[in-house]
C-alpha cells in the first residue's frame, strides 16, 4: 500500500460505468443519539482524483475539512441535506437516511443517469437505476466524496449545537453513544435534540429539558 506524508493512498474507482453521469450517495449520523442524519449526493468529473480521498471515517477531521473544500469546488454537482431528529423519530432511521439521500439527489443541478449508494439498502428514485455497494465509500470516488461532505457538514452542525449544550461533548463525540455522552444524559437529562426513539441510556427514566 503506497503512502503519502504518512497517509495511506487508496485507489478508488472513478466510476462504475464509463461515459455515464453517476451520483454517489452517503449519509452520516445513523448511529447517533442526537442531532440529524445528514445525507449527501455528489457527481464528480470522471477525471477527478485525490490521493487522500477515502471513506470519511478513515480520515482525520483536518483531512476531511480540506477535502470538503476541494470536492465542493471541483464536483460537477453536489448537495447536502439534514433530516431532523423529529423526522427520524417519526419514520425510523433507515427511512430517514434514504429519504435524506433522495432529497440530496433532488438538489443536484445535474440529473444523474445512475446512483451509487453506500450500504445495502435504498428505495428506487425517479426510475434512475441504482447500485448499492457495501463499503462503497472505500470503493468509489463519488461515494467517498459524498461521505466526506455528509460527515463534515454534520460535524459542523453538531459543534454549533455543542455550544448550546456543552455538557454532552458533541463537539468531540458528534452525538454518538460514547460513555461521556451517555453519562451526561443520565446526569443532565435529555435535550430537545435527542432522538427519543433510540435507547439513550440503560435506564430510560431520564428527565427532559
Amino acid at each position: 500500500m503506497p503512502y503519502l506524508w504518512g497517509m495511506k493512498i487508496v485507489k478508488l474507482a472513478p466510476y462504475l460505468q464509463k461515459n455515464r453521469i453517476e451520483a454517489g450517495c452517503d449519509e452520516a449520523g445513523r448511529g447517533c443519539l442526537a442531532g440529524p442524519v445528514v445525507a449527501a449526493a455528489v457527481i464528480l468529473p470522471p477525471s477527478f482524483h485525490h490521493p487522500l480521498l477515502n471513506d470519511s471515517k478513515q480520515m482525520t477531521r483536518k483531512r476531511r475539512d480540506a477535502l470538503r473544500k476541494i470536492i465542493e469546488k471541483e464536483a460537477l454537482a453536489w448537495h447536502v441535506v439534514k433530516v431532523s431528529h423529529e423526522e427520524i423519530d417519526k419514520i425510523n432511521i433507515l427511512r430517514a437516511s434514504i429519504m435524506g439521500m433522495h432529497r440530496a439527489l433532488d438538489g443536484l443541478s445535474l440529473r444523474p443517469e445512475c446512483i451509487l449508494v453506500d450500504g445495502n439498502r435504498f428505495f428506487p428514485y425517479r426510475r434512475i437505476p441504482h447500485v448499492c455497494v457495501v463499503r462503497g465509500d472505500a470503493t468509489y470516488a463519488s461515494i467517498a466524496a459524498a461521505s466526506v461532505l455528509a460527515k463534515t457538514h454534520r460535524d459542523e452542525w453538531m459543534c454549533r449545537l455543542a455550544a448550546k449544550f456543552p455538557a454532552y461533548g458533541w463537539d468531540q463525540n458528534m452525538g454518538y453513544p460514547t460513555e461521556t455522552h451517555r453519562t451526561a444524559i443520565q446526569r443532565y437529562g435529555v435535550t430537545p435534540y435527542h432522538r427519543r426513539s433510540f435507547k439513550l441510556v440503560d435506564d430510560m427514566q431520564t428527565m427532559l429539558f
